[in-house]
């Protein structure tokens, strides 16, 4: 069985006007299937914020830094960047930052006759069924994975 990490091991915060999404992008015209852009489209049709893409409330929005590989299986992985909306309702199978007794995770949210479950996407880790005695809070939804190739 494996011991939860302390919050602070667990995921680090940061608001996203300190971020480098901040910054905006350059945005080719055309789009690329699986490949670089032809030598001829050297030019740029105009630029692009990631805050626009990725950032709809900017006062609920929240960046997270993922520690740990129990979430492998849905694509997040260790040292990835979550961009977490505090404002969303979580809906059955959406990936959450929960507060379980005091401490900070993300897991796929499930409920259940007996109450909600998180989930992790991982074999090596069991289910999480929340007891009618923790303390259990949904801190924000998770809309966005930034994961380095």
């Amino acid at each position: 069985m494996h011991q939860q990490p302390s919050r602070r091991a667990l995921l680090s915060m940061t608001h996203p006007n300190k971020e480098l999404f901040f910054r905006q992008r350059a945005l080719l015209r055309r789009t690329v299937p699986a490949g670089f852009p032809s030598p001829a489209d050297d030019y740029i049709e105009q630029r692009i914020s990631l805050d626009e893409h990725l950032i709809k409330r900017r006062e609920s929005t929240f960046f997270m830094r993922v520690a740990g590989d129990s979430m492998q299986g849905l694509g997040i992985f260790d040292g990835d960047l979550l961009v977490v909306d505090r404002a969303l309702s979580p809906t059955p199978g959406c990936v959450v930052i929960a507060v379980i007794d005091g401490e900070f995770t993300v897991k796929q949210l499930l409920y259940s006759p007996n109450g909600p479950i998180l989930r992790a996407a991982h074999p090596d880790y069991p289910d999480t069924h929340i007891q009618p005695e923790q303390d259990f809070t949904i801190w924000g939804v998770v809309n966005w994975n930034v994961h380095k190739h």
